[in-house]
């Protein structure tokens, strides 16, 4: 079992309140997040943007290991994740995680890949754990 931890203070209260948020990890440290960084176009980090580099770096990872899985051993994959805040009555949901992949890998069919990219889709903890439609754009490219 592994478990990794994340920290998150907020000062102030609601549009006028700043936070920071740091990784356990020590890779971000107080950046800042808040209003402004979540719903403008100020410098910082947000929720959604987190989950999408989680999203993403866990499905590309559990396809990397099931590629090999299936005797693939040379290739790249390239993953960007589109996370969707909507309006929800008084709050928000997030209601979507679009995912799009692109891909170069020696000695593979489009069916096959499309069959094993899926799967990581379906099977990645990321994706488990998220209570969102979850779409996948692939791209196989020649190897």
């Amino acid at each position: 079992m592994t478990t990794r931890s994340a920290s998150a203070r907020y000062e102030g209260l609601g549009k006028d309140g700043k936070g920071q948020v740091s990784l356990g990890s020590g890779l971000l440290s107080n950046s800042p997040y808040g209003f402004n960084t979540r719903f403008e176009d100020s410098p910082g980090t947000n929720p959604e943007e987190l989950i999408a580099a989680a999203h993403a770096s866990c499905f590309t990872m559990a396809l990397s290991f099931a590629l090999a899985g299936e005797g693939h051993s040379v290739g790249t994959l390239e993953t960007t994740a589109k996370v969707t805040l909507v309006k929800d009555g008084d709050g928000f949901t997030i209601s979507k995680s679009a995912l799009a992949l692109t891909a170069r890998v020696e000695g593979i069919e489009e069916d096959e890949f499309k069959r094993i990219a899926d799967g990581a889709k379906k099977n990645c903890p990321v994706s488990k754990v998220l209570n969102a439609e979850i779409t996948l754009d692939v791209t196989l490219t020649e190897a």
